[in-house]
Formats: structure tokens, sequence, C-alpha cells
């Protein structure tokens, strides 16, 4: 009946031997469990007596101590079988006829089994002293455990206490910076940003011209390499090639001016072409897209019937190249037809519903009373003769002169007022052109060059006739971003670039979107291009200076995201806002100044996005300063001039001996410039949007 019992489950075998195990469970539980074991072995003791062996089976096993420690038991047994050391049994000492002990012998015997027991116990329980008292040890082990807790309590309460103090304290000082600052920021407002509307910082007309720049002199950069020595102010005076001249206005110089009625209407109609113009590109693109498809799918037939890779490449370029012209010259010519019939209704309907509109200069000096003209070698000035009261304009004229050297004598003005954003506006009555020229007006840092920018507002190539404006930069600025509709013109393109290593020309057409001066997929120093569609042929060189000249503006504000930049010609075009606010730029009393506002003068043809939100970082243009230079030949121009100047090229096999040689042509090479303005967007208040 033990085989279940605890004992035989845990020890099996007696050549296993040793000492029931115990789980490892909670202390409680682990003395239960000896209690049990300790109670088994005493009743199988009890079960065993008259049977020696089986007695010192069970002790040997339960103590695995050998055969040594149930002696006194069995020393014991054997005494109280015997009757004690005389042999002498009384009759309630014998044993009855089924073998058991008389009631002596069996109370020694439960007193030493009990002793036994008690020792095994003390065995189990690490030998503690047979008067252990476990529900004492319980106790006292709980007392102990309290006590340890209470220690541990005493030791880090405080330590909680201050950790959850200086959190507390933290976070109400973090509360009140936060309030602090929000009351702060209510009270102070928004920050200050140059967010409001433009105000004049420089009205460069006449003489003040001068005074806003200075003269370099010497050779021009390695890197522009021109053909021209600049010279000092000095110097540009005695060679006449700075000059100062006053005409009167003469009736074909005037432009119509509108009543603002008239002027809105005028406007929606500018606008209103815009908008076509923008439904002629798009038609336009989708037209080229269908045509580049059958051109593909027609060199694919062709390279399957001929199988000639070469020929087909060369045939599909030239009708690329024949398609892409005689999509341009369509444009334009709708183009001019719109403008045509836009013209001949705003006559119409102005004769019929509104009364003429008067004439007066686009922008008048005060009427001169002076008669006679004067020019001394210590002055500048040229004064027209004028026996009326007739208005006068006064225009700075920049040009240059031959110099026995070769290198012509010429003109670089460099700005002292260096710019991070603004609006830039010049009005020019003719700009330099003709082959080897190469005149520009434009923003740079050359100290910090390309890291803080070049911007291009106005340059002229040989015979260009179409305006351009240019952004060179590091790298990570790229103007594939642009809004859709946001623009009239269209990029440059990039074809035809050499391969660095091999030197075979790359055909693929790209346009040139990257600023990146070294891009690789673009000529060298090329940057991002936009050129004015609208106007295409008309808005730079020869054609500009036949309309009488023209306005190019061009905006640079990070904090609006964008840099534009619009060409209007001929003067009549120029919107009424733009106007009153070159007029009224000299005026000594602020209110009478009328603030330019870019959202009233159209669509611009380049549209740039910098600043945050954007391919190109705000940071990549700053720090630049105004130029306006005429540089020949170079790095530029003299590079296309066996493109641009086919005839001269015929006679002269370099731009430099062209240029040397002093031909007529370089008389048209001047500047003639009513006046450069230049405005900042006013400090505001404003929370960031």
């Amino acid at each position: 009946g033990t085989s279940g019992s605890i004992l035989s489950v845990e020890d099996d075998s007696e050549s296993g031997g040793g000492v029931p195990s115990v789980a490892k469970k909670t202390k409680k539980q682990q003395l239960q469990r000896h209690h049990l074991q300790i109670d088994e072995i005493g009743n199988r003791l009890l079960s065993a007596k008259g049977n020696p062996e089986e007695e010192s089976r069970i002790l040997r096993k339960s103590l695995n101590l050998g055969r040594r420690i149930p002696v006194s038991v069995l020393n014991a047994r054997r005494e109280l079988e015997e009757g004690g050391a005389g042999g002498h049994r009384d009759d309630d000492d014998v044993d009855d006829d089924e073998g058991n002990f008389g009631e002596e012998a069996e109370i020694a015997l439960t007193k030493r089994v009990s002793e036994t027991t008690r020792s095994i116990r003390a065995s189990l329980r690490g030998r503690r002293p047979p008067e252990f008292d476990f529900e004492r040890e319980e106790e006292e082990d709980e007392g102990k455990d309290l006590g340890k807790m209470k220690w541990y309590l005493r030791r880090t309460t405080p330590l909680c206490r201050q950790v959850t103090l200086m959190v507390s304290l933290m976070l109400f000082v973090m509360l009140l910076l936060a309030l602090a600052l929000f009351l702060g920021t209510m009270a102070v407002g928004p920050p200050r940003q140059p967010v409001g509307e433009y105000k004049i910082v420089e009205a460069q007309v006449g003489h003040d011209l001068f005074s806003y720049y200075d003269f370099y002199s010497g050779r021009d950069s390695a890197g522009s390499n021109g053909f021209q020595m600049y010279v000092g102010q000095e110097v540009a005076k005695k060679e006449g090639i700075i000059r100062i001249v006053r005409e009167v206005v003469t009736e074909e110089n005037m432009i119509e001016v509108y009543e603002d009625g008239e002027w809105v209407e005028r406007e929606e109609d500018w606008l209103k072409e815009d908008m076509d113009f923008l439904d002629q590109l798009k038609r336009k693109k989708e037209t080229e897209s269908d045509e580049g498809k059958k051109n593909e799918d027609g060199e694919e037939k062709s390279n399957n019937d001929e199988g000639d890779n070469v020929d087909s490449n060369k045939t599909s370029q030239s009708k690329h190249d024949k398609v892409q012209t005689t999509s341009k010259k369509q444009v334009a010519n709708r183009h001019l037809q719109i403008n045509t019939s836009n013209n001949n209704t705003r006559t119409n309907s102005s004769s019929s519903s509104h009364p003429p509109p008067k004439l007066e200069p686009f922008n008048p000096d005060l009427p001169s009373n002076s008669t006679t003209a004067t020019t001394t070698p210590d002055d500048i000035t040229t004064l027209q003769p004028n026996p009326s009261d007739l208005p006068t304009e006064t225009f700075v004229i920049l040009s240059s002169s031959p110099s026995p050297q070769g290198p012509r004598n010429s003109i670089r003005l460099e700005g002292h007022r260096r710019f991070n954003r603004g609006l830039f506006i010049i009005d020019l009555r003719h700009m330099p052109a003709g082959c080897g020229t190469w005149p520009a007006f434009w923003l740079t840092d050359e100290a910090n060059w390309p890291v803080n920018g070049e911007i291009d507002i106005v340059e002229g190539v040989n015979y260009q006739d179409t305006a351009k404006t240019a952004l060179h930069s590091t790298k990570e600025c790229r103007m594939d971003d642009v809004p859709e509709g946001s623009k009239t013109g269209s990029w440059d393109t990039a074809v035809g670039i050499p391969d660095k290593k091999t030197g075979i020309p790359d055909m693929t057409f790209r346009y040139a979107q990257d600023c990146f001066v070294y891009d690789p997929h673009q000529w060298l120093n090329q940057g991002c291009v936009a050129t004015d569609l609208k106007l295409e042929g008309r808005s730079l060189g020869v054609p500009l200076n036949g309309n009488g000249g023209g306005v190019y503006a061009l905006e640079w504000d990070p904090i609006n995201g964008h840099i534009r930049t619009w060409v209007f010609s001929p003067h009549g075009r120029v919107p009424k806002n733009l106007r009153d606010a070159m007029r009224t730029a000299t005026e000594v009393d602020e209110e009478k100044r009328v603030a330019p506002d870019t959202n009233l003068w159209g669509l611009p043809y380049g549209h740039f996005p910098i600043g945050d939100g954007t391919n190109c970082p705000a940071d990549h243009f700053r720090n630049m300063r105004l130029v306006i230079n005429l540089a020949f030949c170079g790095s530029v121009s003299g590079n296309r001039y066996f493109m641009d100047c086919p005839k001269q090229f015929k006679k002269f096999k370099t731009c430099n001996e062209w240029v040397a040689s002093d031909p007529d042509e370089l008389k048209e090479a001047y500047w003639k410039i009513r006046g450069v303005y230049v405005y900042e967007r006013a400090w505001e208040k404003q929370w960031y949007s």
C-alpha cells in the first residue's frame, strides 16, 4: 500500500539513495511538504516493527546515512522484545500470539521513533534541533520580511519622494515657461518678416546711378575671359564711354495713357492673352508628344527594314529639330495674330465708347527750359535743344571704345549694397547687341561663387533675340517642381553634351533645369535657364532696340518661395502699376509713391521655386550685389562666334580678331538706361505660414 506514497514516488530504488527531493516553491509550501514526508516515514517505521531489516532500509533510505544511523533504534527494539537485561517479561510485556509488543515496549518504541522522527525532521530541515518550532520560525521569517520591507521603505521612500518632487517641479517649471512664452508671444505679437509691400531702396536715375556703384578696372575674370579692358570712371569720362543725355520726348516716343477703369480692361485683356498663350503651349506639347511617338514608331520600322541604326538616328534627330522649329514659328505667328487682333479691338472700342487716350512720355523728368546743348570735357551731360516746354527724359549711356592693344575699353559697374531678396527693375531704351557682344545685368557674389549663387536678369549674347533668365548655384538646386500654369516661358535645352570619358555627344533631349554649374548633363556653367516664349524673338537685342527698348523685372522673394522674371516691350505694354511705381520712385513724399504689386503684372515668363518645400533651398542665393557690364567674346559669345556669326567667321576666324578690327557694327554695343529701381518688402509682424 506504499507504492503511491511520497517516498516511493521520489525514491524508486535503494541504489538511488538520497533525501527525497523537494520542489522549489515557497518557503511555507516546502515546510508543509517536509512535514508530510516525515509523517510518511514515521508511519512506515510503525508498520515495519518486528522487521529490523525493513526498518533499517527505511531509515537508510530516508536519512541517506548508511547502516550506522538506525543502530540505536534497533538495539532499543531488541531490548524491548527480550524484556530487559534480566530477560524477565511480565505478561503485559509479552507479545500476544499475533507477535505484538507489550504496552511498555510499545511506549518505548513509540518514544524512540518519535525521537528518530524529530531527528529526520532536523535532518530534512537543515539539521535543526528537535525542539525547532516551525510556526514560530514562519512568524519570525514573516517578521524578518516585514522588517526588511520596512528597512527598504525607509531607505527608498525618501529617494522616491525626492525624484517625484524633482519631476513634478520640472513639469511645473516647463508649464510656467510655456505659459510665459505663450503670453509673451501674444503680448509681443508675431515675428518680424519681410512680407509687407515693396518699398524703394534705390532709385538709380541720371547722375545718381553712378553713386550706387564702383567702377571696376582691370582685365576680365579667368572664367569669363572677355576681350575687353575695364576702365575706371575718369578714363571712361575721357574716352566718352559714359554719358548722361537728356532728350526731348517726341510724340512718336510717347505712350498711350488710359484712365484707371480703362487700364483694368486693358490688363484683363493681357491676362486673357496669358491664359490663351498657356493653352497654346499645352496644345503644342501634346502635338509634339504625338509626333514624337510617330517618329519613334517610324524609327523602329526603319531599323527593322534597313538595319542601319546610325542613319535612322540622324534622320530622327533632324525630323525632331524641324518639328520643334516649325512648332515654335507657328506659336509665334499665332501669338502675333492674337496681339494684332487684341490691339485692333481695343482701338475700335476706345474710339466708339471712350475718348481717345492721352499721350505722354513713359517716365518724364521735370520739364526743362534749356535751349542749348552743352558738352564739355569735364561734363558727361548732353542736352538736346528744347525751344519749348516739351517733356524730357534723362538716360545713362554706357558704351566702349577701341584700344591700340586690341581689347576694347569697357565698363563694369559693381553695386555697393548686398542683397538677400528684392525686386530689381531696369528700364532700357537700348541694350548692346551684335556679333561678339556679351552684355549683362545680373546679381552675384564673385568672392563666393558659386556658393552664394548668381542670377542673370538680362544677358545678351551675339544676335540672340529672346530674353532669358539664368540661375547658377551649387548642388541640390533643381527646377523640376514648377507649378503648372505659373509661367508663360519654357526652359533652355541641353543637347549634344560631350561625354566626359568618351567625348561622344549625348543627343538626349533635356531641359536645363539643374542650377548646378557643373551638372554633367548640361553645358558647363549653363545653370537653370528660363526662356521667354510669349515675346519670343522680340524681347532681347536688336528686336528689343527696334521696339524702343523695354522693362525687365526680377522678383527674388524667398519668404514667398520663388524667383520670377518679366519682360515688357514695347513700353506701351508695361502694366500701369509698374509704370506708376517707376514714375513715383523718386518722390520725396512717401505717400505719393506707388508700391509695385507683382500680382498685377500678369504671369511671368520665368518661375523658379526656392525655399522650404521646394527642390532648391533658399540659401543657394544670398549676399549678392548688382553688376552692369559690357563684355566682348569670352567664354560665351566667343565660343558661339562660329555659329552665331557665320558671315564674320568667313573673314575673321576668331571673335577676338573681329572685335579688334573695330567694325561699325559695334557702335550699337551700348546701354541706354532710363533707370534702375530696387525695392524690398517692408518688415512686418506675421505668423509663419
